[in-house]
């Protein structure tokens, strides 16, 4: 058993562990007090995990999840990223998980998001970069980024186009911008199981065929996938995305939105 824990550089704290056990590695955002939000860390634990799995054949599955049972993740640490003002300042941060996330809907192994709580934001775009999404009976996930009058700017729109849902139902779930429930997201097809119980029992039931398939298997049916991405040119579209989402960024409306989510947080 291989096993990484990494540490926020305040000290205590830890922003991630990576676990590596038994074929599976294991990526949890450890931010509980943040609902689990994405900060420079977090970015640069799951690329590193991401790095690691390119490099090793001991890896056959790869799960994203988030500390606790209130949050899987809630997108971008706005009170670090609120100091982003420009496009092009704007650009550097959206680019750069947006890259990350491109390689990891890109890996060779199955990614499975298991979702143990509410997903919005930057959060709903890194479950819809996985192959699979387990979502807890409890939880609700969301593309909210329009609340704050961008949009999805990590490529999570243009997963879910590519994931397979009707049409309208993904477009409805993007100007929605609001969370929906576990049933409906399985309803629509964006989750492919809800679950009651421990993710540990879930995402073992899950698996439990899946691991008796030798991972030659699963690489190739990957490229399947990835041989018609690369023919849609979506690592382009992927930044297309998120350059629109800069230019929205530099708004007054998405600044003002922002400062009042920010003092309605203060304030409670």
């Amino acid at each position: 058993m291989i096993q990484f824990i990494h540490c926020d550089k305040g000290g205590s704290n830890m922003s991630y562990t990576i676990d590596n056990h038994d074929g599976i590695m294991t990526f949890t955002i450890n931010r509980e007090e943040k609902r689990n939000a994405v900060n420079d860390e977090v970015m640069n634990g799951l690329q590193e995990v991401i790095t690691y799995i390119r490099g090793h054949e001991d890896v056959r599955f790869l799960v994203v999840t988030g500390a606790g049972d209130k949050s899987f993740c809630s997108g971008g640490d706005l009170s670090e990223f609120h100091s982003l003002e420009t496009e092009d300042e704007a650009f550097g941060m959206l680019s750069k998980m947006g890259k990350i996330l491109y390689d990891l809907a890109t890996l060779p192994v199955p990614t499975i998001a298991l979702i143990n709580g509410t997903a919005v934001g930057g959060g709903c775009e890194i479950a819809t970069a996985c192959d699979f999404r387990l979502v807890a009976s409890h939880a609700k996930c969301g593309f909210i980024q329009g609340t704050l009058a961008i949009t999805s700017g990590w490529g999570g729109g243009t997963y879910l186009f590519e994931r397979g849902l009707r049409h309208d139902r993904a477009m409805k779930m993007l100007v929605d911008a609001k969370p929906y429930p576990a049933q409906l997201l399985y309803e629509i097809g964006w989750a492919m199981r809800v679950f009651e119980g421990s993710k540990e029992d879930a995402l073992n039931d899950f698996i439990e065929h899946m691991r008796k398939i030798h991972p030659s298997v699963h690489k190739a049916y990957k490229e399947i996938e990835l041989r018609k991405w690369r023919e849609r040119n979506m690592y382009e579209r992927v930044m297309e995305e998120v350059r629109t989402c800069a230019k929205l960024w530099e708004s007054e409306a998405h600044h003002q939105a922002v400062n009042n989510f920010l003092t309605k947080k203060n304030n409670k």
